[in-house]
């Protein structure tokens, strides 16, 4: 029986279906959270399948607000504003709900084809209206009620009754995404991740109009039909021609549409669109071709003049702006304007023509996200990376004195939502100790309460291995890198273990965090598991570490990061239980185009690789990414021959796979192709997967077959 008892407490090992998102257990294994907490003002509620409760922010104690059979008993039965043609069917979870009116009783949801308002103090529905069923990227206002959505490339807005209104006008094109309304532009650069912007009091609509009539197209194939069928992209290549982005106003209650009068549209970039706290002004940050010269115009919304360039920045590599400016909920005659001028971002007070009144956070770290204000301590509540670039904390900052108060624990990585007067937050967070805890906070910086303290059911269940977290010096001999380094499962030390790095590298990414695991994905665990030590590095060019930090690539994309990781290689190559020999690297999208030059660069050092996604050569990357980080290719004809990876083709020695997803939008086919014909004129012989249909990632159950395949070959040629 005690043996029978020692067997039964051993830890189990895990497959690729526990730690690999899409497996059919993955999401049994991730530590607990509590989905559907948001704000209703500053009463924090959760939304559940069955109910809607308020959550006492003193004691947690649970009360039910809204139940499901209540709202399926007015969607069936009780009286609406108009009877809709099509069938309200039973509403089965209240998990979408939101609560967007603190001092309205009001639910609203989306049910089929329809949005709508749920009165749970009158227990009626109090509004109803229809979208169109190809509606996308929805953008509500509370201030007015109204939906913003684009139909294909319209624009078009609802709030009542069966029909929208289209606000863009029918233009004859060749291809129906010639002219796209109330899309993000800019192919997502600068911080862009939307279309239409609403005023602060709802009377006016700004909204992107983008002519990309002139961009070539590239010839995406759909292999699904009979004969495949051409679906081609947008897509500007750097150096080659680009969309034409105008900024549009619509306004409600005239029905009129002005365009901001911004003069000839080429070769720009029109970025952070905000709006002045009266309606009056639009800010745009305008930025050149070049990316290195930005200027904060403001523009009168009714006429669409422009009144201003308030202030301009520049800087010999690249100005990036990511943020719209932000005016003060007490003071509308200042705003918050986002820097990295001293090398890292920062936050500045300025008047609203465009004087400098004060620098207000500065130091070696960086100011991630402004998540609002207590207008009535006059702070704002900010996310930034003072403690560690490693983790996100969150801090009060009194505007007036710059003082900054931790709200949370010290250790982890934070994420947070702000009550309506900013009095309260929601804090979830996670360390590599703590697999989750969630509590509300008061931001004055006093205790709150505890809703949640998670256990980790990988940890609990399963046999993992050790992870370790240290830094080496970069190739500069100066700069501190840090790693995450993984052990095998029952680590023997007398061994010599294969070792493979996990490479990324490239602007606006992060590997490591102080989180679960250290950020290690599933797969890094389940190859620790299959015997392999494996090893990240954030090499110089990576995010959070500031300008100096990332900019150092400059022009020069895979030489700086790749210094940096042949100095992780060393690091293995030193470690008595690592095979030199058997080394190994993977990455995706940036970290393929590493992998792909460590194979070809360092084949003494890299002896298997698996490159998904891949870069091959920039000049077929699109131009505000490739263009910023490399100018163009007749600017910088050196730069980007020195990256080319089809020039490097017969360098290959090892065993290099490369995998895509066969309709990738973001690294187009063309890369690999070209990379595969290069390396049969070299007589080399890298091997090929693809995905049919997939894009730049692959998801769902495609996501499982991915890293089986990719394990498969590690296994077959670095074990």
């Amino acid at each position: 029986m005690t043996a029978t008892a020692s067997f039964a407490q051993e830890k189990k090992s895990y497959t690729l279906e526990d730690v690999i998102p899409g497996g059919n257990n993955y999401f049994n294994l991730v530590p607990k959270n509590i989905p559907g907490l948001q704000w209703w003002g500053d009463v924090c509620v959760r939304t559940d399948v069955e109910n809607i409760v308020t959550i006492n922010v003193r004691n947690g104690k649970e009360t039910v607000l809204v139940t499901l059979d209540e709202v399926n008993e007015a969607l069936l039965n009780g009286e609406k504003p108009f009877q809709p043609t099509q069938e309200l069917k039973q509403l089965r979870t209240l998990m979408g709900a939101s609560l967007p009116w603190g001092d309205q009783k009001v639910i609203t949801f989306r049910q089929g084809n329809y949005m709508v308002w749920y009165d749970f103090g009158q227990k009626k529905i109090s509004n109803l209206f229809r979208l169109n069923e190809k509606a996308a990227n929805l953008d509500f206002c509370k201030e007015n009620g109204y939906v913003a959505y684009t139909v294909g490339s319209n624009l078009c807005i609802a709030h009542e009754g069966e029909k929208d209104l289209q606000i863009n006008p029918d233009e004859k094109k060749a291809d129906p995404m010639d002219i796209v309304y109330g899309q993000a532009v800019h192919r997502n650069e600068f911080g862009i991740y939307k279309g239409t912007f609403w005023s602060p009091k709802g009377n006016c609509l700004a909204f992107y109009r983008m002519d990309q009539s002139m961009v070539t197209a590239y010839p995406q194939v759909n292999t699904t039909t009979r004969i495949a069928t051409l679906e081609p992209d947008k897509y500007p290549m750097a150096g080659m021609t680009s969309h034409k982005v105008t900024v549009g106003v619509y306004h409600i209650q005239s029905g009129k549409t002005v365009y901001l009068q911004a003069g000839d549209p080429t070769d720009r970039y029109f970025t952070n669109i905000s709006w002045s706290p009266d309606e009056k002004s639009i800010y745009v940050i305008e930025l050149n071709r070049d990316q290195n010269h930005s200027q904060l115009v403001r523009y009168n919304a009714e006429t669409g003049a422009k009144e201003a360039m308030l202030f301009e920045e520049t800087h010999p590599k690249y100005v990036e702006p990511q943020h719209p400016i932000v005016f003060l909920p007490w003071d509308s005659n200042q705003f918050i304007y986002w820097s990295q001028r001293d090398g890292f971002h920062h936050l500045y007070l300025y008047n609203k023509e465009g004087q400098l009144i004060k620098q207000l956070t500065q130091g070696d770290w960086l100011v991630q996200d402004i998540l609002g204000f207590n207008t009535a301590r006059k702070e704002m509540i900010i996310a930034s990376t003072e403690i560690s670039p490693l983790q996100t904390n969150i801090f009060s900052l009194n505007v007036k004195t710059g003082k900054r108060t931790l709200l949370g624990q010290q250790d982890g990585t934070h994420s947070a939502r702000l009550s309506a007067s900013g009095t309260y937050l929601i804090d979830n967070f996670t360390s590599f100790n703590v697999p989750r805890e969630i509590s509300i906070l008061p931001t004055n910086g006093k205790t709150g309460i505890n809703l949640l303290t998670a256990t980790d059911p990988m940890k609990e269940q399963y046999n993992l291995p050790e992870i370790t977290l240290g830094t080496i010096k970069a190739a500069d001999g100066k700069t501190d890198l840090y790693y995450r380094l993984i052990k095998p499962v029952n680590f023997d030390p007398n061994k010599k273990y294969p070792a493979i790095i996990y490479v990324y590298g490239g602007p606006h990414a992060q590997l490591i965090h102080n989180n679960r695991f250290y950020d290690a994905r599933g797969w890094d665990l389940y190859m620790a598991q299959k015997g392999y030590v494996m090893l990240t590095v954030d090499s110089r060019g990576s995010d959070n570490r500031g300008l100096e930090f990332e900019n150092c690539t400059f022009r020069q994309l895979g030489v700086e990061e790749m210094k940096d990781q042949v100095e992780g290689a060393k690091f293995l190559q030193s470690l008595p239980y690592v095979n030199a020999d058997k080394i190994g690297v993977h990455g995706w999208s940036f970290g393929g185009f590493m992998t792909t030059n460590l194979m070809l660069t360092y084949p003494e050092i890299f002896k298997v690789g698996v490159a998904g996604g891949p870069v091959i050569d920039w000049q077929y990357y699109e131009v505000m990414y490739g263009e910023r980080y490399m100018d163009t290719p007749q600017t910088n004809p050196e730069g980007y021959k020195n990256s080319n990876l089809k020039l490097k083709a017969g360098n290959l020695k090892g065993r290099l796979e490369v995998i895509i997803g066969g309709a990738d939008p973001t690294c187009v086919p063309q890369h690999s192709y070209t990379f595969l014909r290069a390396c049969i004129d070299a007589g080399t012989h890298p091997d090929f997967f693809v995905y049919p249909e997939d894009g730049h990632n692959m998801m769902g159950r495609d996501r499982v077959h991915l890293h089986e395949h990719i394990t498969r070959y590690f296994e077959d040629h670095l074990k």
